[in-house]
């Protein structure tokens, strides 16, 4: 695990009651969206369920990517 900025926008913000927080993240995204529903609940597991991860400033919804030193969780967005 390695010490890493995890930054929430909109409703991942609202799940987690707070915009930033330092974590011993595990190693890969998938371990993450399993410590961040075992911490934050079902609000936090809706929001991810169709949200991704910007992983270093590369948007990703594989489960196996490594976490880097900062992760930000972004909410589904509607496109127009």
């Amino acid at each position: 695990m390695a010490d890493t900025l995890i930054r929430y926008f909109a409703a991942a913000a609202e799940a987690a009651g707070l915009e930033e927080e330092r974590l011993d993240a595990p190693a890969t995204a998938g371990e993450l969206r399993t410590l961040l529903v075992e911490r934050y609940g079902d609000a936090m597991k809706r929001v991810l369920a169709s949200g991704s991860f910007l992983l270093d400033g590369v948007v990703s919804r594989d489960a196996a990517t490594p976490i880097g030193a900062r992760v930000d969780v972004l909410p589904p967005f509607a496109g127009g």
